[in-house]
């Protein structure tokens, strides 16, 4: 598994979301992308990191950057979550984790999965909790990856993580 860290480009993917849309990273070049990275949909950790995105909402939306989030769940999976939580990012479905794979976030589950709520793991595999900041020219600027998935950054944190690569 390769792991992308910063300086590296970042690889290209291609990704349904959540409100119909497609997602292409390069198409977003020019401005700052925001990769969350999450384990599941609906599991304890991973409500309080995106309810934590949607009370900070204006502080979210003032950052120079895009944020989507990206699990393995199916995007009506998303879709549910959203409308239950009104969240606020878009959520992309990386089912086959080929995304996750090629950041370098897919993890086995092994005997940590006795420690999660995910109730499916494709391949054995579930996604680290982690964010990657991709500079508008396409290079990673920031990496942070939770081994254990039971903290994430806040809103604050990649605003700080943004304002030192601007």
């Amino acid at each position: 598994m390769a792991k992308i860290d910063v300086g590296d480009t970042a690889p290209d993917f291609e990704l349904a979301g959540t409100g119909g849309q497609r997602f292409k990273l390069s198409e977003h070049r020019g401005r700052n992308v925001v990769l969350a990275f999450y384990p599941g949909d609906a599991t304890t950790v991973c409500t309080k990191q995106f309810c934590s995105y949607r009370d900070k909402a204006d502080r979210l939306d003032g950052l120079d950057a895009e944020v989507v989030g990206i699990s393995p769940q199916s995007v009506d999976s998303h879709e549910r979550w959203v409308e239950e939580q009104q969240l606020n990012v878009p959520l992309l479905a990386d089912e086959d984790l080929a995304v996750a794979r090629r950041y370098g976030v897919a993890g086995w589950l092994g005997p940590l999965a006795r420690f999660t709520e995910l109730k499916e793991a494709p391949g054995g595999r579930y996604v680290m909790r982690s964010i990657f900041i991709v500079h508008g020219e396409g290079v990673v600027r920031h990496r942070h990856v939770s081994r254990t998935g039971a903290s994430f950054q806040s809103v604050d944190d990649i605003a700080a993580a943004l304002a030192a690569i601007a």
